[in-house]
């Protein structure tokens, strides 16, 4: 398995899995992509259905890490994936699932579902992959005998779960960066109560875009970045997204019996990562029907699915909403399909990106290239909170199952698009009590809260504030590792 950029920077030098794991960006700007995919077969696809979620993800990780021993992969993944890490589950009897699929009910004439992603240590999706991750990383560290320090961006979910899957681990050190005062007071806790001398909370005076471009620039300088030994846990690093892909096979065998079956998938959706994982999964053999990316009023991408055109917003153009995970207007992942989309030329992908940083966008729909999107099986639809408000409270008197506001979001945009006689996943995001005051605006009650999070937010936080100065986090960056 070789790796190559989205940009053509190393044509014809050879790129390992454990190349690219520690870091994010290739050195040209590009995204990390497998020359090829690799297939899955009718008989590995029959094999797989009956396998645990562990060893799944061994069989699936293997065709992507050919550089890791086989059965040291098998350690990891079976270390990674067992019922005491996702232990936060509302339905014990499906506590060695991992992953369970909920039907909620059928729906002009679709069975629709929710795939649990969100019992894990932060009660997040992100947790899938971000564990794996954790262990990866210390284990390709202790080979080599090297450090990392890991600079990551969050809106919410992916900070908690990057810290509290890299709390304690040898060699690894986490700056996270957040928008100050723009998470909920859940996600807020979860991350700044973490007392471990090797977790670093840093409160940027923005919104998340600041923050993600603030890393982006520092992995752009290549002397700080290894000088400083940077890494990144955002949904850039190649290891996380292929980590993904694993539950929507999982995920497809729950909703299926037999393998000529197909199925669609619902994905709330900012960063582009989570559907990312989806669109190779099928790029794999997997057979999907439709990929339905769901967006709140941050809408870039659903602006893109619909019309072909590709336009960020400003800072003073994202909103800030109640599902704040999802308020990103610079979609990092998008990127990977780009490449794909335009079948795989890296010059045109270069330029358009750079037409993104100059002119703040790009329209495919007028060179034509939009027309193969439909190929894809990507959709689109976007949510309001009035939508999620009523979603949340549709779903529970209907189902008597509690969602979130990502979710809801999910769910909305999944009912646009259902077909009658295939399975309609929409991929559960966070557990309700992420968002609480959403969920008692539309409930009049308080969200289902597991016991092992009973008075998080009243624990004492520790966080730094800096301004929205790429200068700055490095600083203090350099003042922490020693280096």
């Amino acid at each position: 398995m070789n790796y190559i950029s989205t940009r053509g920077a190393g044509i014809g030098e050879r790129h390992t899995f454990s190349d690219i794991l520690l870091g994010g960006l290739a050195k040209d700007g590009g995204l990390y992509l497998p020359a090829e995919y690799p297939q899955v077969s009718a008989d590995e696809l029959a094999r797989w259905r009956a396998l645990p979620y562990a060893d799944l993800a061994f069989e699936i990780l293997r065709k992507f890490s050919d550089d890791i021993p086989v059965e040291d992969l098998r350690e990891l993944t079976r270390r990674t994936y067992t019922a005491q890490v996702y232990c936060n589950v509302r339905d014990e009897e499906n506590a060695a699932q991992i992953t369970p699929l909920k039907t909620l009910g059928v729906e002009d004439g679709a069975p629709l579902s929710l795939l649990e992603l969100s019992n894990g240590p932060t009660l997040a999706f992100k947790d899938m992959a971000m564990q794996l991750l954790g262990n990866l990383f210390e284990y390709t560290l202790a080979r080599h005998g090297e450090t990392l320090n890991i600079l990551g961006a969050t809106s919410g979910d992916t900070g908690s779960a990057a810290e509290y899957a890299m709390r304690g681990k040898k060699g690894i050190r986490v700056f996270m960066l957040s928008p100050h005062k723009k998470m909920s007071a859940f996600q807020t806790a979860q991350m700044y109560s973490l007392q471990d001398p090797n977790i670093f909370n840093v409160a940027i005076d923005g919104v998340f875009d600041d923050c993600q471009d603030i890393v982006k620039a520092v992995s752009n300088d290549h002397a700080f970045k290894a000088q400083q030994k940077i890494g990144t846990v955002n949904s850039i690093n190649w290891a996380r997204v292929v980590a993904q892909v694993v539950y929507y096979f999982k995920g497809y065998f729950a909703a299926t019996k037999r393998n000529d079956e197909r199925v669609s998938f619902t994905v709330p959706s900012g960063n582009f990562g989570n559907v990312c994982a989806g669109h190779i999964a099928r790029m794999m053999g997997l057979p999907i029907e439709k990929l339905v990316v769901a967006t709140n009023e941050n809408d870039v991408l659903d602006e893109f699915f619909r019309t072909g055109i590709y336009r960020v917003r400003r800072s003073s153009e994202t909103y800030h909403t109640s599902s704040p995970s999802m308020d990103i207007s610079k979609a990092s992942n998008f990127e990977r399909f780009v490449f794909d989309l335009l079948g795989r030329d890296p010059k045109r992908v270069l330029q358009l990106f750079r037409d993104v940083e100059e002119k703040g966008g790009f329209d495919l729909q007028a060179s034509g290239d939009f027309a193969r999107v439909q190929a894809f099986g990507f959709v689109s639809g976007r949510s309001s909170h009035d939508d999620r408000v009523e979603t949340i409270r549709d779903v529970f008197q209907r189902y008597d199952t509690m969602i979130d506001t990502h979710t809801a979001d999910g769910v909305k945009v999944a009912r646009e698009h259902l077909q009658a006689g295939i399975p309609m996943i929409v991929l559960e995001t966070a557990q309700p009590i992420k968002f609480g005051e959403t969920i008692r605006e539309a409930l009049e009650r308080e969200p289902e809260r597991p016991a092992a999070f009973s008075g998080l937010e009243d624990l004492p936080q520790r966080f730094e504030v800096l301004p929205n100065d790429a200068q700055r986090v490095k600083d203090f960056v350099a003042a922490h590792t020693g280096a």
